[in-house]
């Protein structure tokens, strides 16, 4: 591919992560004003948990028919269902409708989260991948800047239902220049789909999702409930191990889980849980415990994106100088230092302070993840690689649907236990910010001491979740990388896989 092709094809991957970004970055930061508007602050992890649950379902299907019929026409259908699920989420008049709407825009989601990087890994070298991910990163540096400002003008000027209207006009856009820009040879053949993998996949992690949505509600994951949900899933994922070994097109061929990728997948499994947790409990903080705006929380947020953009260019460079292993084990060690202090902070914590460590998080974060994304790219070849990137969108969009829902528990449960503790025993979850609903004599600022010792359960859980993350980091096997163009002459297999020299590019 031409230089000038490849510029061409990088603005329009831009234009679709940005339209993931703008609509995570603003509704991240009106989640406090959209639970308050709808009285449903008790399902304020439902709101995260249905979308990233459906494109957690969705991205392994996206990343097989981008094998079986191209990238480009499987991106514009995922982005198309995804403006289709914003529409609808703008019209919700209640939690149950946004709810529902969420997570038909997360089917759509998962096109647009996955589909990009099979593309990144396919034409892109080792060497230049860090840069062209540093470039799409300042994407998400940019919705840093212009999410806070555009989310808290049209929450204040207009209403919260606007800022899914707003992903309208950018996914038109998108559109319009991958229809143009990105070209791809047609592909007439039949091939089959596996349907039945599809279906059993499916089964199972709705049963064993339904374990930590129901549970928190429920208040206890101990039930017999629980337990069938548990073993069906078990069942079912026995029965996906059956199908997908005698499918001739499986929708997870089992030879991309290497022994190093198996790792890999585990650490953003955990990682992923850690890093929605700060992107939902940090504005709960700052609006409601800290006092801020949600225009000046997204300003507090905004250094995370710019460092996450900055360390992610030269993280190519370092894989290739010292493998991918220590690369990242460093970017989760600096991750699990930028956490830990979050366990102190109080209503009283200085804003220079918190401008300082979400920046440091942006590093941590920026260095782990994409070295995770470039070990899976290159751990299979290309024709396997939309499956293998699908693999790891499945499990990242896991960890986030499971973490969100034990954090929304372990939340609401703080919440619970600090009112008793304090002798309040009238409140209502769901209208947490009326003092009316609470006996005489509450104030305000009772309730943010409260508040303040359940962020701090949730802080205390992702400091933990990281550790185990850098853990599996340091005892992981040396990752082998594949990096051979398409039609080339297979690889000798070894112990890990198809076999060649990590980073070709620096022999």
């Amino acid at each position: 591919m031409s230089a000038v092709a490849k510029n061409k094809l990088i603005i329009a991957l831009s234009l679709a992560m940005f339209l993931a970004a703008v609509e995570g970055t603003i509704v991240t930061l009106a989640t406090p004003t959209i639970v308050k508007d709808l009285a449903g602050f008790d399902l304020i992890s439902h709101v995260f948990s249905v979308y990233l649950l459906t494109g957690a379902l969705a991205s392994p299907v996206y990343g097989k028919l981008s094998d079986l019929y191209g990238r480009k026409r499987t991106l514009m259908v995922g982005i198309a269902v995804f403006l289709a699920g914003s529409a609808l989420c703008g019209l919700a008049q209640g939690m149950g409708m946004l709810i529902a709407f969420r997570a038909l825009q997360g089917i759509g989601a998962g096109a647009i989260y996955t589909v990009p990087m099979i593309l990144v890994g396919d034409v892109f070298p080792l060497r230049e991948r860090g840069k062209v991910q540093g470039s799409l990163s300042m994407v998400w540096g940019i919705a840093g800047l212009f999410g806070p400002f555009l989310g808290g003008l049209l929450i204040d000027l207009l209403s919260w239902h606007w800022i899914f209207f707003i992903n309208i006009p950018f996914g038109i856009l998108t559109l319009v220049i991958l229809q143009t820009s990105l070209h791809e040879e047609a592909r007439h053949e039949r091939r089959h789909i596996d349907f039945p993998g599809i279906v059993a996949l499916t089964g199972a992690m709705l049963a064993f999702l339904a374990i930590f949505l129901f549970g928190e509600t429920g208040g206890t994951l101990l039930t017999v409930r629980n337990a069938l949900l548990l073993l069906s899933s078990l069942v079912l994922l026995f029965v996906f191990w059956r199908i997908e070994r005698r499918s001739p097109e499986p929708l997870v061929p089992l030879d991309v889980l290497t022994r190093s990728s198996v790792f890999v997948n585990v650490i953003s499994l955990f990682f992923m849980a850690a890093l929605i947790g700060i992107d939902v409990y940090a504005p709960i903080y700052l609006q409601n415990i800290k006092g801020l705006t949600p225009l000046l929380a997204g300003l507090v947020l905004l250094p995370m994106s710019l460092s996450w953009m900055l360390a992610s260019i030269p993280v190519g460079r370092f894989i290739v100088r010292f493998g991918g292993k220590p690369v990242l084990g460093v970017g989760t060690a600096l991750a699990l230092v930028g956490i830990v202090p979050l366990l102190f902070l109080t209503s009283s914590s200085p804003v220079p302070l918190l401008v300082a460590l979400v920046f440091f998080l942006g590093i941590g974060f920026s260095v782990s993840m994409s070295t995770q994304m470039m070990i899976i790219q290159d751990s299979v070849g290309f024709e396997k690689r939309g499956s293998a990137v699908a693999v790891n969108s499945l499990v990242r969009n896991l960890g986030q649907t499971v973490g969100i829902s034990v954090f929304g528990a372990l939340f609401n449960l703080g919440i619970v236990r600090g009112f008793e503790a304090g002798g309040i025993v009238t409140y209502d979850l769901g209208n947490l910010y009326d003092l009316g609903s609470y006996q005489l004599g509450v104030t305000w600022d009772q309730v943010v001491v409260v508040l303040t010792d359940a962020v701090h359960v949730v802080f205390a859980v992702f400091a933990a979740v990281v550790a185990l993350c850098l853990l599996l980091a340091l005892v992981m096997p040396r990752p082998v990388l594949v990096s051979q163009p398409k039609g080339a002459p297979p690889l000798p297999e070894g112990p890990d896989g198809p076999r060649a020299a990590e980073a070709p590019e620096a022999q």
